[in-house]
């Protein structure tokens, strides 16, 4: 008669591992709690409002009263004035984004603006103020043009965060579950137990790969379930393939993880691997904003990274509702990550 596979050794030493991880509250704070914190943070500070009126001040004058009168009718513009020597402290300082200085040229009314073009506020400063100041002249506009603001779900910026997230987490929990796990047991002389048993180098690696890609799956989860009560988040896909990119990027990363960890004997070095493989990822990978702002002789190079075709394929089915036929590309990249780190972590796994 066969043993029940309750008592097959992968099934037992993934329980072993659950268990453990269940008592331990702080991997259960960094693994549940911390991405809840992180979604509720970055989706406060980038949720979507109307842009932020900008400071301008007028430099002391002739005509300055009557030019913080025409100035501050604008609802874009928070306007003050001072001396010269305040109007550069404000703007060296950035409490304002320009400096206008009321000039005249041939008894012309004319304005000298003062800013700095390398600062993205300052150039919209510049713009708007140079366009409250050309209609109050009495110019008009030879072209009717309608503004139409795009504020459904999907077009916001945290519409194009929440993947990121994702990918993010799928990253760190594969790799460093996995990979400083492995290392930790090591230390403790765990390893070297199990190599006294009956138990199979397989039956272990997949334990360890099975127990962290149940414990990744909730934290997902939470992460979009905060993202839709919270924000209104949507996914515009399906979620059958969410749910396969999921298990697919978890499975990639802890295939990654059981690889730098094979052979390492002390925390310090597989630290050190883990931030090798995972730095270039954060920067490059389009958590934060998108890969294509990378110069293109190495976007082929971005593109084949582990996390990019996770992310990419992720934003696609959320995002422009990608079906499974036009996301191949990414999923095989994604799973030959899997099984190619899966099988070099397997072949130079080391007990000891």
């Amino acid at each position: 008669m066969s043993r029940s596979w309750t008592m097959h050794p992968v099934a037992q030493l993934s329980l072993a591992r659950i268990r453990e991880f269940i008592r331990e509250p702080e991997a259960v704070f960094w693994s549940y709690v911390f991405p809840l914190v992180m979604i509720v943070s970055l989706g406060l500070a980038f949720r979507s409002e109307p842009i932020e009126a900008v400071a301008v001040v007028v430099q002391d004058g002739e005509r300055t009263d009557e030019l913080v009168k025409v100035l501050s009718a604008s609802a874009r513009l928070v306007v003050s004035s001072g001396p010269a020597e305040e109007c550069r402290r404000q703007l060296r300082s950035g409490k304002s984004e320009l400096i206008i200085v009321a000039d005249s040229t041939d008894g012309t009314d004319a304005y000298r603006f003062v800013f700095d073009p390398t600062r993205p506020g300052s150039v919209h400063a510049r713009d708007a103020v140079n366009d409250v100041l050309q209609r109050s002249a009495g110019r008009t506009d030879p072209v009717l043009t309608v503004d139409d603001a795009v504020t459904e779900p999907g077009s916001r910026y945290i519409d194009f965060l929440v993947p990121g997230l994702i990918g993010m987490g799928l990253m760190g929990g594969g790799i460093w579950g996995v990979g400083f796990g492995i290392v930790d047991m090591r230390i403790r002389q765990l390893l070297k137990r199990f190599l006294g048993t009956p138990m199979k180098k397989p039956h272990f690696i997949a334990a360890i790969m099975i127990s962290r890609i149940v414990f990744m799956i909730p934290e997902i989860l939470i992460v979009l379930i905060a993202s839709r009560l919270l924000f209104g988040v949507v996914n515009h896909g399906s979620y059958l393939i969410m749910t396969l990119l999921i298990v697919l990027g978890a499975f990639e990363f802890a295939g990654i993880g059981l690889l730098v960890a094979s052979r390492a004997k002390t925390l310090e070095a597989v630290s050190g691997l883990m931030n090798l493989s995972m730095v270039p990822m954060w920067i490059a990978s389009g958590i934060f904003f998108s890969p294509d702002r990378f110069p293109s002789f190495i976007q082929p190079l971005i593109n084949v990274l582990p996390l990019t075709p996770l992310i990419g394929a992720m934003r696609r089915v959320m995002q422009e509702s990608a079906g499974l036929a036009q996301i191949i590309p990414e999923l095989a990249i994604i799973l030959g990550w899997g099984v190619v780190t899966f099988f070099l972590g397997l072949k130079l796994f080391r007990w000891e």
